[in-house]
């Protein structure tokens, strides 16, 4: 960090290193932790709860799109292949119920590393069926390896729930 350094004499301006300084201190207060690590659960809950709401047509009932999809159209792009999804309509639940179950803990910040966990390999799962969007994938891992290492903050039920255990002991 650069060190408050005295006026230019000169002008009665703040020297540079000052200056930067200043506003250095005014990005960190704008970017506070707890707010970053609430943005990041909400930016990573997205994509994948739009794309879950797509597999269901009603409570716990997969729609047609969402099996043809993972029989006929996804393939595992792995070495030797692409390969077939084993077991189409499985693979389908699985994936449509954590696509909806991840983001609404990743929103509510409950489990939330787990969560994260889950939504890591689910895009292991994305990037090895649409290798050319590893753009978009590689900032969700980014996203989720983010969330597991500094947790879900302080504006999150995980938070409430440790602080609670504290104050109970």
């Amino acid at each position: 960090m650069i060190t408050e350094q005295p006026m230019t004499p000169a002008s009665g301006l703040p020297s540079p290193g000052a200056l930067i300084d200043r506003a250095n201190h005014l990005v960190q207060a704008l970017a506070m932790p707890s707010l970053v690590q609430l943005v990041l659960r909400l930016a990573l809950a997205v994509p994948f709860w739009r794309s879950g709401l797509l597999k269901w047509s009603g409570f716990l009932e997969l729609n047609d799109t969402a099996v043809t999809l993972f029989s006929d159209e996804f393939m595992l792009h792995l070495p030797g292949g692409p390969y077939h999804f084993p077991a189409p309509t499985v693979m389908a639940f699985l994936s449509g119920s954590g696509e909806i179950m991840f983001p609404i803990l990743l929103v509510l910040g409950l489990g939330t590393r787990f969560a994260a966990l889950g939504l890591l390999f689910m895009t292991v799962i994305v990037e090895l069926t649409v290798p050319d969007g590893w753009p978009v994938h590689l900032t969700w891992a980014a996203m989720a390896l983010g969330i597991m290492a500094y947790g879900p903050g302080n504006v999150s039920l995980d938070h409430l729930v440790c602080r609670a255990r504290s104050h109970g002991r």
